[in-house]
């Protein structure tokens, strides 16, 4: 563990994207890196993604967020990016494409059912629910999300369902929350520059879509 080096790196980010904030907001991203010094002291957190969490945290106080991270929402679920104002909760999660070791021969599919299962589970905690990713990447956003509720097919959340069972087995994924779950919107973080885009999850899939189906993901 380097903590000076994490330090280092955390107050430069926060130091580029300080500008792009009103003078008394500055405070509220400055906590969010302090929040993430005591978690790296903890073993908790790792630089790559506290970097993506403090773009994504900056651009939410920008808005008039109150921010914090590594959000404990019940024992066994912690979400990325918490925000509060007024009575109105957004959550992010961020997602950079790693999967682990054990799911080396079918790193597709375990993505696509995490990707799922993030929308599934963490966006019944919140009033707006957005997943993030860097520019370089690209999340396999099912089609079925991209219609509310009352318009989705059960045929194909029953059969992302069934997938889904395959690799989220203690808990299952809840049938009712994936019929329930919202998507709305999607951050496009360019690390370098520091700052992060939001665009609709239509934009993004229409955006994606032909570069994955010729890739054969069935989305």
């Amino acid at each position: 563990m380097d903590l000076e080096k994490f330090r280092d790196d955390v107050y430069a980010i926060t130091n580029r994207l300080s500008p792009q904030l009103q003078k008394d907001d500055v405070p509220k991203l400055n906590y969010v890196r302090q929040r993430l010094i005591d978690l790296y002291q903890q073993n908790l957190v790792k630089i790559n993604h506290s970097v993506l969490e403090l773009i994504c945290a900056a651009n939410l106080v920008a808005k008039g967020y109150t921010v914090d991270v590594e959000k404990q929402l019940t024992n066994s679920l912690v979400c990325d990016v918490y925000a509060k104002k007024d009575n109105h909760v957004s959550i992010i999660e961020i997602e950079t494409g790693f999967t682990p070791p054990e799911h080396a021969l079918d790193t597709i599919n375990y993505y696509v059912t995490r990707v799922v299962g993030k929308i599934a589970r963490y966006s019944k905690y919140c009033d707006e629910f957005s997943l993030a990713t860097p520019v370089i990447g690209m999340l396999p956003i099912h089609r079925v999300f991209l219609n509310p509720p009352s318009l989705r097919n059960m045929e194909e959340i029953e059969k992302i369902k069934a997938l889904c069972d395959q690799f989220y087995k203690n808990p299952p994924i809840n049938l009712e929350d994936m019929i329930n779950a919202k998507l709305n919107s999607i951050y496009l973080i360019n690390i370098d520059k520091g700052f992060a885009k939001e665009i609709d999850p239509v934009s993004y899939y229409k955006l994606t879509v032909s570069i994955l189906e010729k890739s054969e993901i069935d989305l």
